[in-house]
């Protein structure tokens, strides 16, 4: 059984919360906020997945990082327009933090190979 590194761990347990969430949206930004914020999540978690088997992580870590970027802003949208508690706005946004660090700290390595 192979361990799985600590960030896709994390981001796998933030997308899980995070689709129970966007779920209960209204129906109304379903479509709007809800699909675009799920999509996302899932296209970061597959930019995780290509990262790391990838030999070049660059991109796919670029990718990542614009990713997570977007998605906060898609949250704190949803935040103001009161779609997202505020719990659960400043979860999600410890959780994009959190991993955004660990993605700064693989980029970092990844530069440091290059020299």
């Amino acid at each position: 059984m192979s361990m799985e590194p600590p960030l896709f761990v994390l981001w796998y347990d933030f997308l899980k919360w995070l689709l129970l969430k966007t779920e209960k949206f209204p129906q109304k930004v379903r479509f709007v906020f809800s699909n675009r914020i799920e999509n996302l999540a899932v296209d970061i978690a597959e930019w995780l997945v290509e990262a790391r088997f990838s030999k070049n992580k660059r991109e796919s870590l670029r990718k990542i990082d614009m990713g997570m970027e977007r998605l906060r802003i898609l949250l704190r949208l949803c935040h103001d327009m009161a779609y997202l508690d505020h719990k659960g706005y400043e979860f999600a946004s410890r959780k994009i933090n959190e991993a955004g660090k660990m993605v700064g700290g693989w980029r970092k390595q990844q530069e440091g190979l290059r020299r």
